[in-house]
């Protein structure tokens, strides 16, 4: 009890902001992903990817630190959230023609490789956070800021998908996010991060819009090609 002092719920607090603030992104892919899929596999879909989003988190928080500062790494992440999205986008105008459990599967795996590429930078966050807190109850919290995640990014997901029905526009608005998400990731790469911050001054919100605009720009044009 001696550590749950002002700085324990100041670093609870904040790790509950960033799990809000980052388990849009992971809900937005969990969204595209399960749109296709009829009802009771949109459910174990959306479910079985926020489980498993978060056991991979529980894995990368024990060497995530260690993982950034490996050079590329964020860059070959960022390469694939652009793929994912594009992906994602062109499925929309796509004929649907797999079976329940193979476009189950395939939905989780699409879900746990967008995951996989955000999830260091959400991991390092909420680490970040509970180090405000005494060092025995870190682990406590970076527990509880991984166990919170879960219900965030299915309540999300969930949403998201209701929405998409009604509003179609919103898978585009889904997959220009991941791209903005690259763009961001990016610039942040060790090996690029200097460059970027003398040539660019810091502008990550630039690559970010320019990543978005990607994703979207060749999702339209595999649609097209796919149409013709």
């Amino acid at each position: 009890m001696d550590h749950l002092d002002a700085s324990f719920f100041f670093a609870l607090l904040k790790i509950i902001w960033a799990d809000i603030l980052l388990s849009g992104d992971n809900a937005v892919v969990i969204a595209l992903a399960t749109r296709r899929l009829p009802p009771r596999q949109q459910r174990n879909a959306i479910i079985g990817g926020a489980a498993a989003a978060i056991l991979m988190r529980v894995l990368l928080a024990l060497f995530a630190i260690q993982l950034l500062q490996l050079p590329w790494l964020k860059l070959v992440g960022a390469a694939l959230l652009v793929w994912i999205g594009v992906k994602l986008m062109t499925q929309a105008d796509e004929e649907a023609e797999v079976g329940e459990v193979n476009g189950l599967w395939a939905a989780i795996r699409t879900i746990l490789l967008a995951d996989l590429a955000m999830s260091l930078d959400n991991v390092v966050a909420i680490a970040a956070a509970a180090s405000a807190a005494a060092a025995p109850m870190r682990p406590v919290l970076l527990l509880i800021g991984l166990g919170l995640s879960i219900p965030l990014i299915v309540f999300g997901s969930t949403l998201l998908l209701k929405l998409m029905q009604r509003f179609p526009a919103i898978i585009t608005l889904g997959a220009a996010l991941l791209g903005f998400v690259a763009g961001e990731m990016a610039v942040t790469d060790t090996a690029l991060a200097s460059w970027f911050s003398v040539n660019l001054h810091d502008l990550g919100y630039t690559v970010g819009i320019a990543g978005a605009i990607l994703v979207v720009a060749l999702g339209l044009m595999r649609s097209k090609a796919a149409k013709a």
